[in-house]
């Protein structure tokens, strides 16, 4: 690898991430400063029910000034990725799954931070109960078959990076029921 690490320095010390500014030796050899983000790891679930329907839910995000459709998740707190999948997917929807596959790991901001979300797809939901945190009060649910999922990331409806990738990936596993397949 072409950058050589120096030294860091803490910039800042939060409750949920840490600035840092790292002195570098940049691949061109010239000496440099690069600045990271350090976060936990996140998850997001793709939650299909027995009619074939996928979980969805829609939050006030502060940042993006809006509300935000995007699949059950969120970080892991140091918990394996499994279990805090398991965890963010009840605590969102009340809903818990007796069954869990990993569909794989995305680098959503690899410039800005090592930070991962692994991506999980979730069957054999049963009723669970909604545990979530002051921050999501208003959130809400949504059932939407998987084409109607995959139209919302197509119409950028959907747009969080964790939930577009682990929708397309689970397109891949999830069979769609007659009703949700587009007609000839």
């Amino acid at each position: 690898m072409g950058w050589k690490y120096v030294r860091t320095d803490l910039l800042h010390k939060g409750r949920f991430l840490s600035l840092y500014r790292d002195d570098v030796i940049r691949p061109d050899g010239l000496a440099g400063s690069y600045e990271h983000v350090a976060v936990d790891d996140g998850v997001r679930v793709v939650a299909v029910d027995q009619d074939q329907r996928i979980a969805l839910v829609e939050d006030e995000f502060y940042l993006q000034r809006r509300r935000v459709l995007h699949l059950p998740g969120g970080g892991t707190g140091g918990e394996a990725p499994r279990d805090a999948a398991l965890r963010e997917l009840e605590e969102e929807t009340g809903v818990v799954a007796d069954e869990v596959r990993a569909l794989g790991v995305i680098d959503p901001l690899p410039a800005t931070t090592v930070a991962r979300t692994h991506l999980f797809l979730a069957t054999g939901l049963r009723p669970g109960a909604v545990h979530r945190d002051d921050t999501e009060a208003g959130m809400t649910v949504q059932w939407r078959t998987m084409a109607a999922a995959l139209a919302a990331v197509q119409d950028g409806e959907i747009t969080e990076a964790g939930s577009v990738a682990a929708l397309l990936l689970a397109e891949r596993v999830v069979r769609p029921t007659p009703s949700s397949s587009p007609g000839p």
